[in-house]
Formats: structure tokens, sequence, C-alpha cells
């Protein structure tokens, strides 16, 4: 499904991301772990054409970025860090709206929508403004909008960033039920969610990936029980 190969993103003399290269298999759920700094971001936002790469290519269902990323925007759901949605609007209209901008066929628009309330769980504030709700339904409805218009593929980025310990099962259950029927590569500091979640995952380090792997995979490689150990040992700065 996507095909990362030896990118490179500078910005000014620092290099963000150093010669990263993998894959992402159908279906697979993947997380891309590493600490603040580690370049995380900046891969997602080339993946979804946000920013161009200083070298290397990324391939996604067969489409390159520097051809076809309109193709490729088209097969993404994206949900960065912060949610980019309108508070003042209800959480009907907000998604009405952004079902408008994706082109859904106005028979299927409420279908669509009712369907996205019921895997994220909003049917039940769908007549609340989005500035009542709490961060934990403001990111259901940024999940929601990034699976307008059913995309192959959906890139979450810190999903889980700043929930209480609640939002953040609720929230991750919602990820596997999605995972089911998508293809999701999202990134998260949150080791047991990881654990818990994904099927395989990337450690990147200063811009480098330092591991590829199961999570039992890395155990064996690593003789280690604990994904704690794992990560702060593949992650510690020289």
């Amino acid at each position: 499904m996507i095909k990362i190969k030896n990118l490179t993103k500078y910005y000014g003399d620092l290099c963000a991301v150093d010669s990263v290269s993998f894959d992402v298999k159908k279906g697979e759920i993947l997380a891309l772990l590493g600490p603040n700094g580690a370049g995380k971001t900046t891969i997602y936002r080339i993946i979804t054409g946000y920013l161009k790469p200083t070298k290397g290519n990324i391939e996604v269902m067969d489409y390159n970025i520097y051809d076809h990323m309109m193709e490729i925007k088209s097969r993404i759901g994206y949900l960065p860090e912060a949610a980019p949605i309108y508070k003042d609007l209800l959480v009907y209209d907000y998604l009405d709206f952004v079902a408008d901008i994706r082109g859904i066929d106005k028979d299927k628009k409420f279908d669509h929508i009712k369907s996205l309330g019921d895997l994220c769980g909003l049917n039940d504030v769908m007549h609340m403004t989005i500035d009542e709700l709490s961060k934990g339904y403001r990111q259901r409805v940024g999940i929601a909008h990034a699976l307008m218009g059913d995309p192959e593929i959906l890139v979450l980025d810190e999903p889980t960033a700043g929930l209480d310990p609640n939002q953040i099962v609720e929230t991750r259950e919602i990820i596997k039920r999605i995972g089911k029927k998508k293809t999701i590569v999202y990134s998260t500091h949150i080791l047991s969610e990881a654990e818990a979640t994904c099927d395989r995952i990337v450690i990147i380090n200063r811009g480098k990936i330092v591991a590829d792997d199961t999570l039992d995979g890395l155990r064996k490689s690593l003789r280690e029980q604990s994904f704690e150990d794992i990560f702060m040992k593949l992650t510690k700065r020289n």
C-alpha cells in the first residue's frame, strides 16, 4: 500500500528525516514511534502532500508523490495532531461541510455521515457544537473527518495526545475497529497503546529508523521482556 524509499528531508541545515525506507502492507496497523523531534510528523506530512521531500520517494498504491499527489490524497484520510476543525459548528453541520468538500453524493451523504457517527461514537452529540465537546469527542470528530469518503488508508498523527486514560482507551478501540477494514499508520508516545493496537512497529530516532518489526520480533532480537526497555534502549541519545 505504501512504499517509502530513501526518504530525506532537510530544514535548512537540519536533517529531520535521514534516508528512511519502509513499507506498509494492505490491512496493516503500523505504529511509528519515537521521541519528540524524531521525524514522525515530517514523514506524515510528506506522505499526505503537505511537504516535499529533499530526496527519496514515496509510492501509495503504485502512485508516486511527484506525479500523482492528487490521486494519493483521494485515497488517504489524514488526522494531524491538532485536528483542524471549526469549533463553532454543530458536529453534524461540520461533517456535512466536509462531505461536500469530499464530493460525497447528496443522496448518500446522510447515510455516510450516520455510519461514521456509529463508527466513531458521535451520533449522540451530532446536535452539539464542537466547542461544547470534550477533547476526546473532538478527536472523534477529527477521525470521522479523516474517514470521510471512505479512504483506503488512514494516517493519524498522535491521535490520543492530551486525552485522559478513559478517552485513550475509547480512541484505541475506534482505531482497532477501523483497522479491520483499512490500512492505518499512526504515531503515539504511549507504548501500551502500540502494544495493544498495532501489527508492526517502526521506531525512529533522530531521523533514522532504529527498529522495524513486530513487538514479539523486537523482544526476541533484543532479548527484552518490557516494551519500555526496548524503546528506551533504541531511542537513547549518545
